[in-house]
């Protein structure tokens, strides 16, 4: 039989569509769609698990081969993951803003700040930028850009632009922040008339902070920065620090702030700084009478959540690592972030060549702002084991543990028509969380109202 004959034998999309939907199994599967909670790629296990009272006695025995989510934070890899991640980070993020979660509530009553901060420019890029009546401005190349001309965020003149100290600043940036919290707090400490010393004696900068990726290819930070006492949100923070001052002090810090990296072998001596654009904005107090202010936490929190599921904003092709530098050639991205990937794996920084040269986390958070997501996922995981214990009879969860002893076996649904009627579960599973979570939303702002 020929090749063409081989293939023609085989069923279409639709013809497995409809075996698998009629097949015996596709109850179970239906199960396991439902216990991963709609995962697009889950992992898949082999072994088994037994439950056991304290003293060894075994309650419930099990083998065989389960599926667990990815749990996967990139909307472009695996959207349902990326949506109970994205809940995790608003969840966190907010209870620094309004207290919950164990965060006291006084939090919402310490001075707070919402700041974006951006990288410098390494050469033009096309841009669609309005005016203040909603204009919008001619490019530098002398075009008006439609929004949706894939050419905006790309570099003008890519010959001359500066991909290197692009790339640079992407791997420094974390560093960059650290070095700008440091100055930012001793700009604080010498306007309280205090020593570089005593600072964690008297305050705390506490802050939560989300990486998001420009269309040129750059991270900016938006972050949450709040003035505690020494000992967190349960504290007192000092008198004499204003929004307008805390304002100043880090617009002064984003000025004065720099990172020397030195030469290697693979890139030149550099100075990292920050960009000229810097938005500062005062968050209310959520404990108000007025009802906007509420709205102000969840935004906020929206936003960094949001922010936290998203990708290098190139195409899922570089949401997982690059093995070798001729798979650069075959990714399905613009030229511009093809560019900045390739100046990434010669500098030598080949382990986040996929991320545009930036290796730090999407959201991090200093360890007073809030709660963590291990704390989350465990209170979580805990009401997962009491239900499940339930459903075998057992009542007292106290006395009985769970014994887990489990292998590797793979990745992924079975083929196309499991992974579309996957994507399609998950689909009405997250419209249904988002009805929830809307009718939750208007309950906790009518209660502050």
């Amino acid at each position: 039989m020929t090749t063409a004959a081989l293939v023609s034998a085989l069923p279409t999309a639709d013809e497995l569509l409809k075996y698998t939907i009629k097949a015996s199994g596709f109850a179970k599967f239906r199960e396991t769609v439902r216990s991963v909670r709609g995962c697009l790629r889950p992992v898949w296990l082999a072994g088994s698990w037994s439950a056991q009272r304290s003293d060894g006695t075994p309650v419930k025995e099990h083998s065989g081969q389960i599926a667990v989510a990815c749990n996967n934070r990139r909307e472009s890899v695996c959207p349902s993951c990326a949506a109970r991640y994205a809940g995790d980070a608003y969840q966190l993020v907010k209870a620094g803003l309004s207290g919950g979660k164990g965060v006291p509530d006084e939090a919402a009553r310490h001075l707070r700040l919402f700041v974006t901060l951006t990288g410098p420019s390494f050469g033009a890029v096309h841009t669609r930028a309005t005016t203040t009546r909603g204009r919008v401005r001619r490019c530098t190349c002398g075009e008006v850009h439609h929004q949706a001309d894939t050419r905006i965020g790309s570099a003008v003149d890519p010959d001359s632009y500066d991909y290197a100290g692009a790339v640079l600043w992407n791997a420094h940036a974390g560093q960059l922040w650290h070095r700008f919290r440091i100055y930012l707090a001793r700009l604080v400490a010498a306007s309280l008339g205090i020593k570089s010393k005593d600072i964690a004696h008297t305050f705390r900068l506490s802050y939560s902070k989300v990486a998001e990726y420009q269309r040129r290819g750059l991270v900016h930070f938006h972050a949450v920065i709040r003035l505690d006492g020494p000992d967190g949100p349960g504290s007192p923070a000092p008198d004499g620090v204003t929004a307008q001052m805390l304002d100043e002090f880090i617009r002064v810090a984003v000025w004065k702030t720099s990172v020397e990296v030195e030469a290697t072998d693979t890139y030149p001596a550099t100075v990292v700084t920050w960009g000229r654009q810097v938005q500062i904005d005062p968050i209310a107090e959520s404990a108000s009478d007025d009802a906007a202010d509420v709205v102000v936490d969840q935004r906020v929190a929206g936003y960094i959540a949001k922010y936290s599921t998203k990708g290098t904003g190139a195409t899922e092709g570089t949401d997982t690592r690059i093995r070798s530098e001729a798979q650069i050639d075959e990714l399905n991205v613009s030229e511009h972030h093809r560019r900045m990937i390739r100046t990434a794996w010669r500098l030598g920084l080949r382990r986040w060549a996929h991320m545009l040269g930036f290796g730090g986390h999407f959201l991090t958070k200093s360890k007073y702002y809030s709660t963590t997501f291990t704390a989350l996922r465990g209170v979580r995981a805990e009401h997962q084991r009491a239900e499940h214990l339930a459903a075998l009879g057992i009542d007292d969860t106290d006395d009985v543990r769970i014994v887990n002893d489990w292998t590797f076996t793979g990745i992924g649904w079975g083929n196309a028509a499991q992974r579309e009627l996957a994507e399609a579960m998950s689909e009405r599973h997250q419209y249904a969380q988002r009805i929830e979570y809307d009718a939750r939303k208007e309950i906790d702002g009518g209660q502050h109202g």
